[in-house]
């Protein structure tokens, strides 16, 4: 393919470029070309009409040479073999290879997210087999199961972040996969309280880490703002595991009496089974970064050299700071604190701990609750489904309109006033509501649009350094667990069976979540305003100054803007 360029006028590139996430940078040889068929919005709208033949390579400060040596990756980074600032690529090119990662990395997340959740929620579907009862426990007992499983899935998370990070997530994800299952699996032998926390512990900590893992390792085939897209998909197979579990729990369940065991023991052994093949099969499946896909059984790799220079140079045109270290390299404990210290994502991590809350209790009770309206096993498991459904489509419908209108602090507060009728509802429903109408209420709110795929990427988009990209995942999945945890012991014995107490307790962080989405939205912009009017000041030789002399890292340059 001949190399074109398009050059358009600098002041105009420094615009567009001001508007776009990332650096400030200008580009000074290319056009930026949107094409909707690489985002969600492809989902929902009939293909335009483009010439694929277009130059799809996006401006970067690459194309400043001024400024371009700064930004060159690091001397170890995995993929610098297929750098080159001069290469360019259209649309016919890029279009189909962005497809086929989807279909190698994008298709196995989604598949090992399910794996994950099967053994992580199947607990909800054997409470309708009266486990508890046969256990010998109550729900206090049951809040306690969840709430040890929380507590070691919070503490392995870091950790197994830092562990993927040295030992690269094509060998640590698949080890996790088959030592969870086996745990899973295990739970078909449970006796009493004791086992019951114990595999709730182990469990915990095996899967800690898993979601942040998987979050690194897709930043490293997809852009910043293809990621949003995928990250919904990931999180649909969570949700579409909370559809199927239900279906499978439904034949499952009727084993109860088989060989003399409980249907819920079968639950376990066989959904755990299951996770197994698949932990096995992601070994196979995963490879460490789009240059190194070769493998004994994988011979010939996934892409041709031409396609690894298009997906490392796509990636490090969008974000340079990717190449700031290699796949397999450790976070030194001066790293991790720096990146711990990094107080900018903190307005990110105060969202993860109560932007769900409001439904979590309702959630996590869903089944206890069908079966204390008077629905039956079977019916309480699939009564369950449309919820998870409703909740899938309208996840997809808020990533499309975060990509259409780049918003994401307005989207989380949409969230939050879809919760409050709803709790309202809850807390005034009368004694005696009509099943059907209680289950119809609680339907509608576990329908929420959750925005947690975009708050995911928000906090990646936001990072700007590989070393702070690894621990702010960490960190903003650890917050959400504390949420869970808190939340696993909103709803408790003595308020049941309509927790009026809890309900209130619900609608009190319901509102402060309005206060935190806005406080970020303005701390956010305020920091972009003072580094707007910083950087005008200076000269664009003080820039490229700055530029080569700076100690400032990451998301502390002056030249990067936050994402609100």
């Amino acid at each position: 393919m001949e190399k074109k360029t398009v050059t358009v006028d600098s002041a105009s590139v420094e615009s567009q470029s001001l508007e776009r996430e990332g650096t400030i940078l200008p580009a000074q040889q290319l056009a930026y070309s949107d094409l909707p068929t690489t985002a969600l919005s492809s989902l929902f709208r009939r293909r335009e009409r483009r010439n694929l033949d277009e130059i799809a390579t996006q401006p970067s400060v690459y194309d400043d040479p001024d400024k371009a040596k700064f930004f060159t990756p690091n001397a170890n980074y995995e993929n610098l073999h297929r750098f080159d600032p001069s290469e360019r690529w259209t649309w016919a090119e890029e279009l189909p290879l962005v497809r086929k990662i989807d279909w190698k990395v994008t298709a196995w997340s989604t598949i090992a997210f399910f794996a994950l959740d099967l053994d992580r929620s199947n607990l909800s579907q054997a409470n309708t087999d009266n486990f508890l009862e046969d256990m010998g426990l109550d729900t206090n007992d049951y809040n306690l199961g969840n709430t040890v499983f929380r507590v070691a899935f919070l503490i392995a998370e870091l950790p197994s972040q830092l562990v993927s990070k040295k030992l690269g997530p094509d060998r640590w994800i698949p080890a996790q996969m088959i030592l969870w299952s086996l745990v899973a699996a295990s739970q078909f032998w449970l006796n009493g309280r004791g086992s019951f926390l114990a595999c709730r512990a182990l469990l915990g900590f095996l899967q800690g880490g898993f979601i942040p893992d998987v979050v690194l390792y897709l930043s490293y085939f997809f852009k910043g703002t293809e990621l949003p897209f995928r990250l919904a998909l990931f999180w649909m197979a969570n949700r579409l595991t909370d559809v199927i579990s239900p279906l499978l729990a439904y034949g499952i369940l009727r084993l109860r009496g088989y060989l003399g065991y409980e249907g819920w023991r079968w639950l376990f052994l066989l959904e755990g089974i299951l996770t197994l093949l698949i932990g096995i099969w992601s070994v196979f499946m995963m490879a460490p970064s789009p240059t190194q896909t070769k493998a004994w059984w994988r011979p010939k790799g996934w892409f041709t050299e031409r396609e690894e220079k298009i997906l490392v140079n796509r990636i490090l045109r969008d974000d340079p700071s990717k190449g700031d270290m290699h796949n397999r390299e450790a976070i030194t404990p001066k790293l991790l604190w720096k990146s711990l210290c990094d107080y900018d994502l903190w307005p990110l991590y105060m969202i993860g701990l109560t932007f769900g809350m409001p439904a979590s209790p309702p959630d996590q009770y869903l089944t206890l609750t069908l079966r204390g309206l008077g629905f039956d096993t079977f019916q309480s498991n699939l009564l369950s489904i449309p919820a998870q459904v409703g909740t899938i489509i309208m996840m997809l419908i808020l990533t499309y309109i975060s990509e259409r209108i780049r918003q994401r602090a307005a989207l989380g507060i949409f969230t939050q006033f879809w919760f409050f009728p709803c709790l309202i509802a809850l807390a005034v429903l009368p004694d005696g509501a009509s099943k059907w109408g209680s289950y119809a209420l609680v339907t509608v709110l576990l329908s929420y649009p959750t925005p947690h795929p975009i708050q995911v990427g928000w906090c990646s988009r936001n990072s700007n350094t590989v070393r702070t990209r690894t621990v702010s995942a960490a960190l903003y999945n650890m917050s959400v667990q504390v949420s869970s945890i808190i939340s696993s012991n909103i709803y408790r014995a003595d308020d049941k069976p309509l927790y009026r107490r809890g309900n209130r307790v619900l609608i009190a962080i319901n509102c402060w979540n309005f206060v935190v989405y806005i406080a970020t939205k303005l701390y956010y912009t305020r920091r972009n305003k003072k580094r707007d009017e910083a950087w005008g000041k200076l000269s664009n030789q003080e820039q490229i100054t700055y530029i080569d002399t700076t100690t400032d890292e990451g998301n502390k340059r002056l030249d990067f803007r936050f994402v609100s």
